[in-house]
């Protein structure tokens, strides 16, 4: 499970933001019990959270970053080397952000013992410049590992494991490690145990759905599933109950007998089921729902967590809502899978308590300042945001921020400003400038 994630200098992100994961005392009842206690107090988690905001307000680039972190735990040992530098994105708005280092960083819980972890790095151009593990098997802290790119020699060199901690096989790992390369990525590679648990996290995590672009690729990794013999009888099953529940016309999935395509059986006039052509004759918007199901029941059968960017332009608003709730619910989610999700749908938001799938530490809104730099903070955190408020209302009218600043009308009157001086540039250019 994810506990939260922390970032800086990525993108439009520039000061340290963090995305939390955490229930609040304001929770009231989305959240999923862990077992684990901190600080005497017990720790639950939420299984969605949804970041709000304005176009080009930073929320994609939250996910980006942990995508990218994703891939530079999977990636650096055996594709940083073959180029030059480290493949970072600084925020590029501020000449000096080059200079500084980028920041990332998890918090997890693994394991049937749910044992927390906590794992980051900073990259700079040409290097890792510092990277950490620590992890709390009985509630205090122990660092695992500890690595600084300057540190003195005689402070123990890049590398330090102070206390027995991280044990196995080490010293074969540091002289394997590259100054660009994440001892994390070395470490599993070289089938370190301990290592391998928290590297596993990141190879079965983090999936990410994109509207549009990716929808062909995840419908034909869905079909393949579908026709796997082990586990494709279940997953039709429980994927043609999904979008029968859509209101699509669906009544199941089922396989062709002579070819073996997957087909989609619709409701008939005289109440029988026929199936339709899945690439001709079904619709974009029966594409865009199957194409989502696969991913999302993988992430539920793995309790892992699924990133979903732009939910509102995959999904009708109240399939989206349904999507929430799905993660919401235990006995649909034993294994308690997280969604994170970018939206600039409010009604998400709902007018009323009973009547909004997500509680108020589940919303999250994206802020972009004047100097280009994306900001994130709780809903939570704004003033006076009691439980009865109607949240969408209250955001539409810019109370959380997040929204466009923009006057009714002004994209209409900007629009006739230009035109009415291109139009006075014209007239000139033909009778030429006034005479003195």
């Amino acid at each position: 499970m994810l506990l939260s994630f922390r970032v800086a200098n990525h993108r439009s992100i520039r000061e340290e933001t963090e995305l939390s994961l955490v229930a609040t005392e304001l929770n009231e009842g989305t959240a999923h019990e862990t077992g684990v206690r901190s600080e005497g107090r017990p720790v639950s988690v939420l299984p969605a959270v949804g970041i709000f905001g304005a176009n080009a307000s930073g929320k994609s680039n939250v996910l980006h970053a942990l995508r990218f972190m994703r891939t530079a735990v999977l990636d650096s040992f055996a594709d940083w080397g073959r180029r030059a530098g480290v493949p970072r994105e600084p925020f590029a708005l501020a000449p000096e952000a080059r200079e500084e280092t980028s920041f990332f960083e998890v918090d997890l819980l693994l394991g049937r013992q749910r044992v927390r972890y906590t794992y980051g790095f900073e990259l700079s151009d040409e290097r890792v410049e510092a990277e950490w593990l620590h992890a709390y098997p009985s509630g205090r802290r122990q660092v695992w590992f500890d690595r600084e790119a300057d540190r003195p020699q005689d402070e123990g060199g890049e590398f330090r494991f102070p206390g027995s901690g991280l044990k196995g096989h080490k010293d074969l790992i540091v002289s394997s490690t590259r100054p660009d390369a994440l001892f994390l990525t070395v470490g599993a590679t070289l089938n370190h145990p301990a290592l391998s648990a928290v590297h596993r996290w990141f190879v079965d995590n983090l999936w990410l759905v994109t509207p549009g672009a990716d929808v062909p690729a995840r419908t034909e990794w869905t079909r393949k599933k579908l026709t796997d013999r082990k586990a494709g009888a279940g997953l039709r099953e429980r994927l043609g109950a999904l979008l029968a529940a859509a209101d699509l016309g669906i009544t199941g999935v089922t396989l062709d007998p002579e070819s073996g395509e997957v087909q989609l059986l619709h409701r008939t006039a005289d109440g029988t089921s026929r199936p339709l052509d899945f690439w001709d004759q079904e619709s974009l918007g029966t594409h865009a729902w199957f194409a989502f199901l696969g991913p999302l029941l993988h992430v539920l059968d793995q309790g892992g967590v699924l990133l979903v960017d732009e939910l509102d332009s995959s999904l009708h608003p109240i399939l989206a809502a349904e999507v929430i709730r799905l993660f919401q619910a235990h006995e649909a989610n034993p294994r308690t899978a997280q969604l994170i999700f970018t939206t600039h749908d409010a009604t998400l938001l709902g007018p009323s308590v009973a009547e909004r799938p997500l509680d108020r530490d589940q919303v999250w809104i994206a802020l972009k300042e004047a100097t280009g730099e994306s900001r994130l903070h709780p809903i939570t955190a704004a003033r006076k945001a009691r439980r009865d408020d109607n949240l969408e209302r209250r955001y539409l009218h810019g109370h959380y921020g997040g929204v466009p600043r923009l006057t009714s009308g002004e994209i209409a009157r900007q629009i006739a400003r230009v035109e009415e001086e291109l139009r006075a540039t014209r007239e000139q250019e033909v009778t030429g400038p006034p005479e003195p």
